[in-house]
């Protein structure tokens, strides 16, 4: 027995040894596979506050899915500064990197990202008319490889023109200040005319090609006109504190078609905030990189457009502010 237990035992201890001898797995055999990075291109025609809040809208949307900068996610971001061929150059840029994804802000980027990008999905947002700019050939599940977000609610400019003749019953011509070459402020500029004219009003152009001339239109348009309008032209954009200026030494009520315009020192408009509208097409994209064809995904639109009003505008401005006209507006100190 004692020699059957001896034997046993040696054997057990042998087994033992020669199994801590045998070589350790190695991460390569056994580890979970390591996690894919997607790649996402941004392209944005020129930076200005609008669509910076755009952008930081799709990558919160992408952060609260899961997918986290120097984790899973690569993001690239190009700015055009306004130049159109570097805006093709960065659209090509980012097809050749092979991203998984390219976010287009504002209808520029948009068009030159579809044109390059035959493959690549492309969500775009701060587009104004994704049918005018052949982005698509239908908002309803538009088939193709482009889908995103229009940052225009239907309702939004003939707001903005019908605050400045309940606020100022006595104004009679309204300074549109844009740049012609841009197609969004075509579509918008269109429609604004249309709005200024239903209510008794004219319409008076000042247009800048460049940034370097947005100051000079908006002086031009000092004493022919009783208030000013500028509606998602990113040339403004770009230098809306020149505009903002000329208005206030002239006490001339300066109003815009969006949100953050009234926020950077506009006093007042009717709008969307560009972060809910990038957060939106950030959603688009998740739905993409989790396998949904972009072609399946309609094109979104606000569902909602609110009156705001900014009081240290206002009182640049020299204009007081009555409660029937805070009565609907969400208030900006």
């Amino acid at each position: 027995m004692k020699k059957f237990l001896s034997l046993t035992t040696m054997g057990a201890m042998l087994f033992l040894a020669a199994c801590g001898n045998q070589p350790a797995p190695t991460a390569g055999n056994d580890a979970a596979p390591a996690e894919k990075v997607v790649k996402i291109g941004i392209t944005q025609i020129v930076e200005h506050p609008s669509l910076d809040e755009g952008r930081k809208g799709f990558l919160a949307a992408l952060k609260d899915a899961g997918y986290e900068e120097g984790k899973n996610l690569k993001v690239d971001v190009q700015i055009a500064q306004g130049d159109m061929n570097n805006n093709i150059t960065i659209a090509q840029k980012l097809v050749n990197d092979k991203n998984d994804l390219i976010l287009a802000i504002a209808t520029p980027s948009a068009q030159a990202a579809a044109k390059a990008a035959q493959d690549i999905p492309v969500v775009f947002t701060a587009v104004t008319d994704p049918l005018g700019a052949k982005l698509v050939s239908q908002v309803d599940k538009p088939g193709s490889n482009v889908t995103g977000m229009s940052d225009t609610h239907p309702d939004g400019i003939k707001s903005t023109i019908g605050a400045i003749k309940q606020f100022f019953p006595e104004a009679k011509k309204v300074g549109l200040i844009y740049n012609s070459g841009e197609q969004n402020s075509v579509y918008n500029i269109e429609s604004a005319k249309k709005a200024i004219t239903s209510l008794g009003m004219e319409a008076v152009d000042a247009t800048a090609a460049t940034s370097s001339e947005v100051q000079q239109a908006a002086e031009s348009l000092v004493g022919r006109v009783d208030a000013i309008a500028y509606f998602k032209d990113n040339t403004v954009a770009s230098a809306l504190e020149a505009v903002i200026q000329v208005a206030n030494q002239n006490k001339l009520p300066f109003f815009a078609g969006d949100a953050d315009s009234v926020k950077r020192g506009v006093f007042a408009g009717s709008g969307v905030e560009e972060f809910d509208i990038g957060y939106k097409a950030g959603e688009m994209a998740i739905e993409i990189l989790k396998g949904k064809n972009p072609g399946d995904i309609s094109v979104g639109f606000p569902d909602k457009t609110d009156l705001y009003i900014n009081l240290k505008a206002a009182k640049d401005a020299g204009i007081e502010v009555t409660e029937e006209m805070k009565k609907n507006a969400i208030i900006i100190e």
